[in-house]
């Protein structure tokens, strides 16, 4: 029985630490779940589309929590330009751009019209050209074009599956473009980067790739029909499509890797009876909710390039680029989920699997 796993510089590719309070509260949390590598979503309000922004905002985090290390995006929105994109990636300010879906989930209103993305060609082209990252929040909004068939009704359950034409589309148009297809949820979706994947001979050559995130690992529609804690956007599925996310997951893919999607909301946003707020608190105990899966599936072999040599790879992060060179160290010793998480000026998260055991925890060791 492996007691101690080494899993190298760890990272999570997809990561929202708000701002104010609680970003000065969650911020710490990724070296407390075990991740040393950050990829740090812009959907403040106002979302993050200059580059004074972001760099205030990166400079912000590191005060936070100055052994992270943070990789910044840009707000895919009619105020972006090629020019800026050009000169944030000439100053090393962002590794990638991300695309929201309109309306789909949190501060999402300024994003694009899925339906078409000619508009912003221009963008994709200088990010293709000084290989940067396209994030791709995978889903249509939620419509009904009202015909008798039903054939456009786009609901919770089908809004990742409907997207999946757009994001062929991009690659196609965009060959050399990197694109990741974020928290991916459904069967559906994991086929379609296994179909774009299955020619590619050298893991170098990966354009297309995907984030899985922790509570997908674990959740149905069961699981959050009900329970506010557990919604989030996309929403789990049916247990055929958490099967195929698992398996895509323990795979050893290169295209596979993992992004928490960990969205702080204060207790009371997820508590109330309407209007409950997408997203599910992942961070503080990342990696050893994903090694409960791992070791289930026989597969903690294959745990280090899920959680660290994948995504590093695929944004091509460097060693200078590293705050912290530390090791995260994952190690049998069980714990318990806190119920409720509180910050010193009473903001309240419930985390995920709040009260369940796990059997690991993470420590760090000095390279």
């Amino acid at each position: 029985m492996t007691d101690e796993i080494n899993l190298g510089v760890t990272c999570d590719m997809h990561v929202h630490v708000r701002d104010g309070s609680m970003c000065e509260f969650v911020t710490p949390t990724i070296r407390e779940g075990g991740v040393s590598v950050a990829y740090i979503m812009p959907n403040l309000q106002p979302p993050v589309t200059t580059l004074e922004r972001v760099i205030r905002y990166k400079e912000t985090l590191e005060n936070i929590a100055p052994q992270s290390t943070f990789l910044m995006s840009f707000y895919l929105c009619g105020d972006l330009t090629p020019e800026l994109v050009h000169e944030a990636a000439s100053k090393g300010a962002i590794q990638g751009v991300k695309c929201y879906p309109a309306g789909v989930t949190t501060n999402s209103a300024a994003g694009v019209d899925p339906n078409d993305f000619s508009d912003f060609y221009p963008i994709l082209k200088a990010m293709e050209e000084e290989n940067l990252i396209l994030n791709l929040h995978g889903e249509k909004p939620s419509i009904n074009n009202g015909l008798e068939d039903g054939s456009e009704d786009i609901h919770v359950l089908n809004a990742e599956e409907s997207f999946l034409p757009a994001l062929k589309k991009l690659h196609h148009d965009f060959p050399n473009l990197k694109i990741i297809l974020e928290h991916c949820t459904s069967e559906a979706a994991i086929n379609t980067i296994h179909d774009i994947n299955k020619d590619i001979k050298k893991v170098e050559d990966v354009k297309v790739a995907a984030t899985i995130t922790a509570h997908h690992l674990y959740l149905t529609i069961d699981d959050w029909a009900g329970n506010p804690i557990n919604f989030c956007k996309p929403v789990a599925k049916f247990p055929k499509d958490k099967r195929a996310l698992v398996k895509a997951a323990v795979s050893g893919k290169p295209y596979f890797f993992f992004g928490t999607d960990s969205a702080p909301h204060p207790l009371g946003s997820k508590a109330r009876h309407v209007g409950v707020c997408a997203g599910v608190f992942s961070q503080s105990l990342a990696i050893p909710y994903i090694a409960q899966i791992f070791e289930h599936e026989n597969a903690l072999d294959k745990l280090r390039g899920f959680a660290s040599e994948f995504g590093l790879r695929f944004y091509n992060v460097q060693e200078a680029q590293l705050r912290s060179k530390d090791e995260a160290i994952l190690y049998r010793k069980d714990q318990v989920v806190p119920l409720i998480i509180t910050s010193r000026d009473g903001i309240e998260i419930a985390p995920f699997k709040a009260g369940d055991k796990l059997n690991w925890s993470v420590k760090w060791r000095s390279k």
